[in-house]
């Protein structure tokens, strides 16, 4: 099933070309890594996808709903989204929960489901042990962290990502690439990710969409020409 759907995207800042002829689908199952050099436009393609942006020519699709046939829920990361100042109030535990309240749960107590889903988040990012910290105390890397928990505490079944392992170790990437790819895999979520590591995701990752300078200007997507076939080896996660 399509979850995103690209067909022969361009788009202009004013009369400046700066994406041409797009064309791409992720769908549901789908871990889909997005490069190209510095510059590259990537995070404005993803601000079209999400409606952020509109096309100058061309047509981007979202699906209306999941593989269930319920309103499809979207998780965006954008960049440098772990801007939290040190007087921030809230406990780690208190913000990845409030991913929770978007699938109907404002003003209301979290039932058992909603703690499993926001446990197994924080483990996943290796910030249970942190969880009654105040986010203001907490390293920029861990403040990333949390806010990749928070999204996976929404259990989206579209997973948008814009580089979002910035400040992560070696390890931590390596562990948030096997629940990506677990993911999609076992939950048939989505995923299209934005990224400079794709030597270290390639193994991971079954899609790779480049962007690459066209001759004399702008950019140009040949990602029909660059897919990959998932890795084989079992995923750790369940």
């Amino acid at each position: 099933m399509q979850y995103i759907e690209v067909n022969d995207l361009s788009f202009h800042y004013e009369e400046e070309p700066v994406l041409e002829n797009i064309s791409f689908k992720v769908n549901a199952g789908d871990f889909a890594m997005l490069t190209g050099e510095n510059g590259a436009a990537k995070t404005t393609l993803l601000r079209n996808i999400l409606g952020l942006l509109k096309p100058s020519k061309g047509s981007v699709s979202l699906a209306n709903e999941n593989i269930h046939g319920e309103k499809l829920v979207v998780g965006y990361i954008p960049q440098q989204v772990a801007s939290f100042n040190a007087g921030f109030p809230s406990t780690v535990l208190e913000l990845v929960q409030s991913g929770r309240y978007p699938r109907g749960k404002w003003f209301k107590k979290l039932d058992n489901e909603d703690r499993e889903h926001v446990e197994k988040a924080l483990q996943s990012v290796g910030m249970w042990n942190e969880r009654n910290k105040k986010i203001g105390e907490l390293s920029g890397g861990q403040k990333q962290r949390i806010s990749i928990a928070r999204v996976f505490a929404m259990d989206p079944d579209l997973f948008v990502l814009d580089e979002p392992t910035t400040g992560m170790d070696v390890n931590s990437r390596e562990e948030f690439y096997k629940l990506l790819k677990h993911s999609s895999e076992f939950h048939n979520k989505g995923i299209l990710m934005v990224t400079h590591d794709h030597e270290e995701i390639k193994r991971y990752a079954n899609k790779h969409i480049e962007l690459i300078r066209k001759e004399n200007s702008p950019w140009r997507c040949f990602s029909m020409d660059s897919c990959k076939e998932l890795s084989k080896h079992p995923s750790s996660f369940h």
